[in-house]
């Protein structure tokens, strides 16, 4: 079937200056960041996607997105990073031992390098993250690999990762089932497409069966790599038809390795913790990364829609956590009507959401002004 909207396109950004930055991580990875800009500006943005998405979520040319939002709103100098859990990478596709460590290690750290060499060090940079992108960022700035960064926008989890009962069921037997029985590297949003009779594809009918709220199969998988709902990343209606159309282009493939980091974290009583506690690479990293993140001096607006069927009240339970223990700097947006994904994919995110974040971003920039 032909695309609609062509693959890892960018045309979704209006009047900008498009380049993409490629570097290398210090563990041999090659990374990149895309920058959108229309003119120099004090205070620099950089987007930070989740795990099995990109750059794309941030560019979708079906509806207003957040890059040509914050280009219209003064903020001139936009960046999106592709780091090791983005689709636009084969990294997920074949066996390996990432975890969230890697990414707070090596990628959040080096891509702020890349930031400051391009813009100077004189300008304030702003980070707004989401999902993995949020909670491996959310790491960094605990364990300090991350400094000098103005402010950050949160969304869904950080520090204090909370999944429903039957999320915590799938994490802790699905890794066995696909990788030890199924002999399967990962997991895809794009296995009804693939071969009749082929592992993926009988899956991927399997989930369908159980998911009648709409008839799309990739939809159906999402559903079962994330989340507890019909759906569970994201309000239906909160989608134009054409991102639901193209829902296995936006998100990709991955293996269960950060899946198992997360059932860690929430068998650590919903804590950020290390996840190789005894490798001598990782003995710069916390072992608690929430007991680090009181000391961040960053000052985090955690989001979360009320209907998040991923990571529940995750952040909300993070303000109140911190606040609790006298850390005061942060702030608590909660989005009526919205889940996981389209707080920041969703057809309407630039009238519903985006505001408080530029709200958010603005009063930051007057207090360093």
């Amino acid at each position: 079937m032909e695309r609609e909207i062509p693959l890892y396109t960018l045309d979704g950004v209006r009047d900008a200056e498009k380049r993409t930055y490629h570097f290398s991580t210090a563990d041999g990875l090659g990374l990149s960041l895309q920058r959108f800009c229309r003119a120099e500006c004090q205070d620099v943005v950089v987007l930070i996607h989740g795990l099995t998405t990109s750059t794309d979520m941030f560019v979708m040319p079906e509806h207003e997105n957040l890059v040509n939002f914050l280009l219209d709103n003064g903020l001139t100098d936009v960046w999106s990073l592709d780091f090791r859990m983005s689709n636009r990478f084969s990294y997920n596709l074949y066996p390996n031992s990432y975890s969230m460590d890697d990414c707070a290690l090596f990628d959040h750290p080096r891509a702020i390098e890349v930031v400051r060499e391009a813009v100077g060090e004189d300008r304030r940079i702003h980070v707004i993250s989401h999902c993995l992108g949020s909670l491996t960022f959310a790491m960094a700035l605990a364990a300090k690999t991350v400094t000098g960064v103005t402010s950050c926008i949160s969304n869904s989890v950080a520090l204090t990762p909370k999944i429903p009962a039957w999320s915590q069921f799938k994490i802790s037997v699905f890794p066995f089932i696909l990788e030890k029985l199924l002999d399967l590297p990962y997991v895809s949003p794009g296995w009804a497409s693939e071969p009749r009779w082929s592992r993926g594809r009988l899956i991927a009918k399997l989930a369908s069966l159980f998911h009648r709220e709409c008839d799309e199969p990739a939809c159906h998988t999402l559903s079962l790599m994330w989340g507890t709902g019909w759906p569970a990343l994201y309000e239906h209606e909160n989608l134009a038809p054409a991102t639901h159309r193209r829902l296995k282009d936006l998100f990709g493939a991955t293996g269960l390795n950060y899946h198992r980091h997360v059932a860690r974290m929430v068998a650590a009583e919903n804590r950020a913790v290390k996840m190789k506690r005894d490798d001598p690479c990782y003995a710069s990293l916390p072992e608690d990364y929430y007991q680090a993140g009181l000391k961040i001096e960053t000052p985090i607006l955690f989001i979360a829609g009320d209907r998040n069927r991923v990571f529940g009240d995750s952040n909300v339970h993070c303000y109140r956590q911190l606040k609790a223990r006298g850390v005061g700097r942060h702030q608590l947006q909660v989005i009526p009507g919205y889940g996981h994904q389209d707080i920041f994919m969703g057809k309407d995110a630039a009238r519903d959401v985006f505001p408080a974040l530029l709200d958010f971003i603005d009063r930051q920039r007057k207090g360093h002004a």
